[in-house]
């Protein structure tokens, strides 16, 4: 089965830098999607993050992830 982490986050922080509120720009910066990688650097999940900043300053953690049903 395959698992769509990788586009959504790729998408997201392609789409999110465009947004505008009221003519201005909503984020400052949002960074690349980072992997999910154990402290050896192996895989650990396809969980992604993106970390994002407003223009005021205000930190952001965009987390995609498969959720697994039982």
């Amino acid at each position: 089965m395959l698992v769509y982490c990788d586009l959504i986050a790729f998408s997201i922080s392609k789409i999110l830098p465009e947004i505008k509120l009221n003519e201005d720009f909503l984020l400052d910066k949002v960074g690349a999607p980072k992997l999910d990688l154990s402290e050896t650097g192996a895989f650990v999940s396809t969980k992604k993050e993106i970390i994002a900043r407003d223009i005021n300053g205000t930190k952001y953690k965009i987390s995609v992830e498969e959720i697994c049903d039982e």
